[in-house]
């Protein structure tokens, strides 16, 4: 009995330079497409060192939670390739230009299958060592970073530039402030809540951004921010 077929989504993608940081004149850029386990095709931008020779070490990038490529993993993936390694910084499910809905949600079992899935095309490519694979996590994605290494034997390095867990801060607060039977169950009650009033009104809202205006009190890193 065959299995399911994997067919790509045919997506929308830019092709000029639309990213947040100058483009290299030490490497070559492109846009890749490929697909996710849970049929979702998701865009990348690939960069590769000019002039390389023979099969490179490759690293997929992203991150952080809620950015896209064109960002900072963009900026991270174009640097490793000039230190001689073959990048994709990709945007993860629902997401920038991949594809998915709703839009601007989020899954850590289907982001963390994003990172294998990233590795899956890397795999396959011609010109990449498939036994020197690593994956970069920005921020939020350092966690799906380590989900992914954690399950996946073909990668071989894994980065995770965060500057707090955000797992951690989800479920207990800021500075474990929420750490206790009581809270933890307003916030489900919060949750559920939230979900009767979306699927009401029929549309999901979306979660805030930047707190603005900035409290006095506010944590460095969201200062930071």
């Amino acid at each position: 009995m065959k299995g399911s077929n994997i067919k790509a989504q045919e997506l929308v993608l830019t092709q000029e330079w639309d990213k947040t940081f100058p483009q290299s004149n030490k490497v070559n850029h492109r846009k890749v497409t490929f697909v996710n386990r849970y049929g979702i095709t998701l865009a990348a931008d690939l960069y590769e060192p000019k002039d390389a020779k023979g099969t490179l070490a490759a690293i997929a990038v992203s991150g952080p939670f809620g950015a896209v490529k064109e960002q900072s993993s963009g900026l991270y993936a174009q640097t490793m390739a000039e230190q001689g390694f073959l990048t994709i910084a990709f945007d993860p499910s629902f997401t920038g230009e991949s594809g998915g809905e709703p839009r601007r949600v989020a899954s850590p079992d289907i982001n963390t299958e994003d990172f294998q899935a990233a590795v899956d095309f890397l795999s396959t490519q011609p010109n990449v060592d498939p036994e020197r694979i690593g994956i970069i996590g920005i921020c939020g994605w350092g966690g799906l970073a380590l989900n992914a290494a954690a399950i996946d034997t073909r990668i071989k390095a894994t980065v995770a530039s965060t500057m707090y867990n955000m797992n951690r801060v989800n479920a207990n607060g800021y500075f474990d402030a929420d750490n206790n039977e009581n809270a933890r169950y307003e916030k489900r009650k919060q949750l559920n809540a939230q979900r009767t009033k979306e699927y009401a009104q029929g549309y999901y809202e979306q979660g805030g951004g930047v707190v603005d205006p900035l409290p006095a009190d506010a944590p460095q890193f969201v200062k930071d921010y």
